[in-house]
């Protein structure tokens, strides 16, 4: 049997994996600038590849430059970003990109303490941005990373947790070698993402199955632990489908922070309060008719979203409730180049092929 593995002799495998295996043609690692590098990496969290490049293709074809991306209006970042999710990640950029352009003469900042204060811009995300683009020495520790490093050493432990963290960190640092830095930070995350994966690992065609320290106790899908388990909890929301004359749908600007914070969405209305009543309330209209949408589910990471949408038609005298910058009037066979949700999204497609059929006022909603 072979020896563990050392920090410092994963390297020379793994590269020569990469050499022969490795993916090196993916949309950003042409002409890998550290704009392009980094949208990739900012895209790529919590999110596939195979999702993230046609979002990163029509992304780039926008935003040709980092002062490109700063001039855009929040909004059009956010509408390129629909689908994607975690849209705390689009604000960021945009936040990001503005000060770039502000403070370092419209370029990233070449150092890591520089890129790090950065919105957005963690540790591994700003050694994969120098490393990659720039081939400085900088480790990185993504998911996929903490899964191969985590077998390979069998450190126990969520990734999570203060302590494995640190663990993790200090071999990611131990392992990085001094040369070909980028395609061997690329090699740990290739190797993650289509060989040592989550529940089905392809150990016979690991290049470090023969020092892999959890494969040799028998159980590699052991490492890492997973997170501790808890209850999600459910919330429900009533959505207002609000439709005017001619049938568009009002769409607000949801508030900065929070759940979809600064997209745009449908209004919602607080429990406990009719959406007749929401109507006079705020819009000083009365509808002319209620219909009960079908109900939908919408899962997060830490709880799910139990929404009944409810449309109300208001008529010919709703045009002026769209006055303001919050509020638009959107038709849903030609939805507005605008940041929605993916609920929101879904729910206007819907409506735009199949007008729903009206009940009463007077059912219960």
């Amino acid at each position: 049997m072979a020896a563990p593995l050392t920090p410092d002799g994963l390297a020379a495998p793994l590269l020569a994996w990469f050499d022969r295996h490795g993916r090196k043609d993916l949309p950003w690692q042409r002409a890998p600038s550290p704009y392009r590098v980094w949208v990739s990496e900012v895209m790529l969290q919590q999110t596939q590849v195979a999702t993230v490049v046609p979002y990163f293709e029509r992304f780039m074809a926008r935003f040709l430059s980092l002062a490109d991306l700063a001039a855009a209006p929040l909004d059009e970042v956010l509408h390129l970003w629909s689908g994607l999710g975690y849209y705390a990640r689009a604000r960021n950029l945009h936040r990001a990109a503005g000060i770039a352009v502000a403070k370092h003469g419209g370029e990233l900042p070449r150092d890591l303490e520089g890129l790090q204060s950065l919105p957005g811009i963690g540790r591994s995300t700003a050694g994969a941005v120098l490393s990659l683009a720039l081939g400085q020495r900088h480790p990185i520790l993504d998911g996929n990373v903490k899964r191969v490093l985590a077998r390979c050493f069998a450190v126990p432990g969520w990734p999570g947790e203060t302590r494995t963290l640190a663990r993790l960190w200090d071999l990611a640092e131990g392992c990085t070698p001094a040369a070909r830095v980028g395609p061997y930070n690329q090699a740990l995350m290739d190797l993650g993402a289509t060989l040592c994966t989550k529940a089905a690992p392809a150990c016979g065609r690991c290049p470090l199955a023969a020092g892999c320290a959890a494969l040799a106790q028998g159980n590699p899908t052991a490492f890492p632990a997973p997170r501790p388990r808890r209850g999600v909890p459910a919330r429900a929301v009533l959505w207002l489908v609000l439709r005017n004359g001619a049938g568009e749908v009002l769409l607000e600007r949801r508030p900065a922070l929070g759940v979809w914070g600064g997209l745009w969405g449908l209004p919602e209305c607080p429990d406990g309060e009719v959406p007749e009543d929401w109507c006079r309330r705020r819009l000083g209209l009365a509808p002319q008719r209620v219909e009960l949408l079908r109900p939908r589910r919408h899962s997060f990471t830490h709880f799910r979203l139990d929404i009944q949408p409810v449309a109300l038609a208001l008529g010919q005298s709703a045009g002026a409730v769209a006055d303001g910058a919050d509020r638009l009037w959107c038709d849903p066979t030609r939805p507005a180049q605008v940041g929605l949700a993916a609920p929101v999204a879904r729910l206007l497609a819907e409506l735009a092929a199949s007008p729903p059929t009206s009940i009463p006022t007077g059912d219960p909603v």
